[in-house]
């Protein structure tokens, strides 16, 4: 089965799609529609994905071993676990210098990489632990016309937030409470700019585009 062949399968039965979440993003779920074909193989299976919006396709090519359930959510949350991997690569990258090493030999940049990783292990590991005490957010709204909270809380702290909270406080100490507070007031802000981005999603009407 090819992608148009696909394509032509899925515009005959409109029923296939479905709307599920990809997972959690920093502005909520990650809502798409979503079809499960199968195909000659038991094993292997087509996953497509469209957006509620322009109706761009994306196709996942799935295999599942043998043993192992086959299921249209199990395939779904696999495929969304994309996006954490791209935004690793992409923190590294931005913010601990992955892609700026200026060395041509091997062994050096072996070196780099694997302190780069040393790092963002570090920061990513330390917020992982942080997690639980950190997240103050207020609960997430269940109706379109809900009123916003008092307090809005603040979101957990991040990888980037850990990595400037110990680069401050090797660099400059003494500067380091200042950092703080302007952390608390950002990571605030972002807590109630979420708060109402959910609710406006609430709001909208997830149906398919023709």
């Amino acid at each position: 089965m090819t992608c148009a062949d696909a394509v032509k399968k899925l515009l005959r039965d409109k029923k296939r799609w479905e709307v599920r979440s990809a997972g959690k993003g920093s502005k909520g779920d990650r809502w798409y529609a979503w079809a499960w074909l199968a195909t000659a193989s038991p094993r292997h299976s087509l996953l497509v994905r469209r957006h509620l919006k322009t109706g761009e396709l994306a196709f996942h090519y799935c295999f599942v071993p043998e043993g192992q359930l086959v299921g249209k959510a199990r395939l779904i949350r696999a495929a969304g676990l994309r996006w954490p991997v791209e935004e690793g690569f992409e923190f590294s990258k931005d913010y601990l210098g992955l892609d700026q090493c200026q060395a041509r030999l091997y062994t050096a940049i072996r070196r780099h990489l694997v302190l780069v990783m040393a790092a963002l292990a570090i920061c990513a590991v330390t917020a992982a632990w942080l997690r639980h005490t950190t997240d103050t957010q207020a609960p997430s709204p269940a109706a379109p016309d809900q009123k916003p909270p008092a307090d809005p809380g603040l979101i957990p702290l991040t990888v980037h937030d850990v990595k400037n909270l110990l680069a401050e406080a090797l660099r400059q100490p003494r500067h380091s409470q200042h950092a703080a507070r302007w952390l608390q007031w950002r990571r605030r802000h972002q807590a109630r700019s979420r708060w109402f981005h959910q609710r406006t999603r609430l709001a909208r009407n997830y149906a398919l585009v023709s």
